[in-house]
């Protein structure tokens, strides 16, 4: 098919796709195209969502392409869909974290680091697909080598997991030392007694 506008196409392709579409599956769909050519397409369809009188936008995420609903229109959007967002505890978003930034891991090794059992918690991770079981580790046992699935990066909008903020961005900001006991003891008696303070009529400027 000679000059083939590959933009609608791939315009229908996304609109219909309810999960992100990787570049290689779409290469294999227009097969008629090249990787360039497809890329360019993608371009053209990314710079026209932009303009701010379009409701959607193409954007990468899980290493693939979707059209997804700019964040400016989510509080009308979720009127339409209600859908429940996803809770996770507090344990739950703790043992996630650690598995984003150490996998592959291993269960032991998540319970070393947070100090109790995590059985519960990676059943529950599991069942919502955002952690799956990569395999087994060589070691006695061979306990399970746990990792984070494509549903993980949808849900926190992350194209790969180089673009997980770093550990530094995410630290909490330091906690501010209290002062000693002691300290506070010695800062009182050296303060005047309240009848010892001077009138403020008598403070000389």
């Amino acid at each position: 098919m000679d000059n083939l506008d590959i933009k609608p196409i791939l315009e229908g392709i996304f609109f219909v796709s309810d999960s992100p579409i990787r570049l290689e599956t779409l290469v294999e769909i227009l097969s008629e195209s090249n990787r360039e050519e497809i890329l360019e397409g993608i371009g053209r369809i990314k710079t026209e969502y932009e303009e701010g009188s379009k409701g959607v936008e193409l954007i990468e995420i899980a290493s693939g392409y979707q059209f997804r609903t700019k964040p400016r229109w989510a509080e009308w959007i979720n009127r339409l869909k209600k859908a429940k967002a996803v809770k996770l505890s507090r344990s739950a978003l703790e043992t996630l974290a650690i598995i984003a930034y150490r996998q592959p891991i291993i269960r032991p090794a998540i319970e070393e680091i947070r100090g109790v059992d995590s059985g519960w918690v990676l059943r529950t991770l599991l069942e919502k697909d955002l952690v799956k079981m990569m395999g087994r580790k060589d070691l006695p046992g061979r306990p399970m080598i746990y990792g984070t699935t494509r549903t993980f990066l949808e849900l926190f909008g992350l194209n790969t997991l180089a673009d997980l903020p770093t550990l530094k961005e995410v630290q909490p900001p330091p906690v501010v030392e209290e002062m000693p006991k002691e300290e506070i003891m010695r800062t009182d008696a050296a303060s005047p007694p309240p009848n010892e303070i001077p009138p403020i009529d008598e403070i000389k400027e």
